[in-house]
């Protein structure tokens, strides 16, 4: 293996944040992609991906967190059981609150995922085997990129894709539902949404709870019951909400655990938890 170093600046800041990210010899890496281009902003990601395969590769679409107003892509770095697995990763960067309020990141994961999917063919991507990551935030944006599919709504900076199908999509103590009092009045929530705060049918537009139907993918979640940050029942609501529709969930209660703050054994646990679901899904 070698190990690929990768420098950044954060948002609002001058001191540059390193990884790590331990690639398999036959991989390799193609970074800063850009994938849209919104005014002066170009939305960027990581790609990583086998050099070996005769036949289409699966895609994991990584999604960083950070309250949508703090994170870059380059603090990512936890894919090594998907390289093992033979995936492909995509790990993207996107418009925080200081560069776009609500739904401006929504729209560039949106974007990403349909420029993957246009450019499957030449990245050697399996086009029905994609999974989308997020924890905190960044699952709040992988809920909405994956659960509205084929919904052309936010997709206004970028060519649209028709036919979207997510396999599978793996939520880490995300926000599901902005317009709950105990949420709404967070003042990250607040920031992000705006001037468009106080208007309940936005803020129910951009809350995953609501995209959820018959036709959504299946969705892993993981909580700590003892998250300080983003309530545990956000959680139990999207997973209530899921089996209403009889869509395959698999929901991991950390006993005690905290906003991602979890034990080694823990963490080896969900990760071990989250291969059987895909696993049983098919993959």
């Amino acid at each position: 293996m070698f190990v690929l170093m990768m420098m950044t600046r954060t948002f609002a800041q001058t001191e540059k944040i390193t990884r790590s990210i331990k690639l398999p010899n036959n991989y390799s890496s193609r970074l800063n992609v850009i994938y849209t281009e919104v005014d002066n902003w170009k939305g960027t990601l990581d790609f990583y991906s086998p050099t070996d395969r005769t036949v289409a590769t699966p895609l994991l679409i990584n999604i960083h967190g950070g309250g949508w107003n703090h994170g870059v892509k380059e603090t990512q770095t936890g894919f090594a059981s998907f390289f093992k697995k033979g995936f492909a990763v995509a790990n993207i960067e996107y418009r925080l609150e200081s560069e776009g309020k609500a739904p401006s990141a929504i729209e560039d994961v949106r974007c990403a995922l349909n420029y993957l999917i246009a450019n499957a063919k030449e990245l050697n991507l399996d086009k029905d085997k994609i999974i989308i990551m997020g924890s905190s935030a960044g699952a709040h944006l992988a809920l909405m990129a994956g659960l509205s599919e084929s919904d052309p709504k936010f997709d206004i900076n970028c060519k649209r894709t028709d036919g979207i199908k997510i396999f599978a999509i793996i939520d880490k103590y995300g926000i599901t539902d902005l317009s709950n009092e105990n949420v709404f009045r967070s003042s990250s929530v607040q920031n992000w949404l705006g001037s468009r705060k106080d208007d309940p049918s936005f803020v129910k537009s951009v809350s995953p709870l609501y995209y959820v139907d018959e036709k959504s993918p299946p969705v892993f979640i993981v909580h700590g019951d003892a998250d300080p940050t983003v309530p545990y029942k956000q959680s139990v609501e999207l997973n209530k909400k899921l089996l209403t529709y009889d869509i395959k969930t698999k929901f991991v209660t950390v006993s005690d655990g905290t906003h991602g703050k979890f034990s080694d054994d823990e963490k080896r646990a969900i990760n071990n938890q989250i291969w059987q679901f895909l696993v049983e899904l098919g993959l």
